[in-house]
């Protein structure tokens, strides 16, 4: 739950960049229509790129947030489904032996182990 959280929070990450960006360089098209000068014109370039460049390291703020979020809820085992109780999920990880419930032990096979069932020849 917690990647599909994540993704779908970078992606918004990601299209609120792209807007900043288009709105600055809306800007710099303005302020260059209206600038006089050469060093004007370099002026209004210059901020479109410092706008730019906020606007990357908003993203990656939010990104790097995100991913600390979801890792957060991995290592206290939360559901991201608003509790915030843990959960225990466990996801991969080693074999586990199974949990006998009887009290009684497993019947033995009906022939050695290694050795051949009753009825069944070896090839030749």
């Amino acid at each position: 739950m917690q990647s599909a959280k994540q993704k779908a929070a970078d992606g918004a990450a990601v299209a609120k960049e792209h807007v900043e960006i288009l709105r600055a360089k809306a800007q710099e098209k303005a302020e260059i229509a209206a600038a006089p000068t050469k060093e004007g014109r370099e002026i209004a370039h210059e901020r479109r790129k410092a706008k730019e460049a906020e606007a990357k390291m908003k993203m990656h703020a939010a990104k790097a947030d995100h991913a600390a979020d979801k890792l957060h809820a991995a290592q206290h085992g939360l559901c991201g489904l608003g509790c915030t109780h843990p959960h225990h999920h466990h996801h991969g990880g080693g074999y586990q032996e199974p949990v006998v419930s009887s009290a009684f032990p497993p019947p033995a096979p009906a022939y050695p182990h290694g050795g051949y069932p009753p009825g069944w020849t070896a090839p030749k």
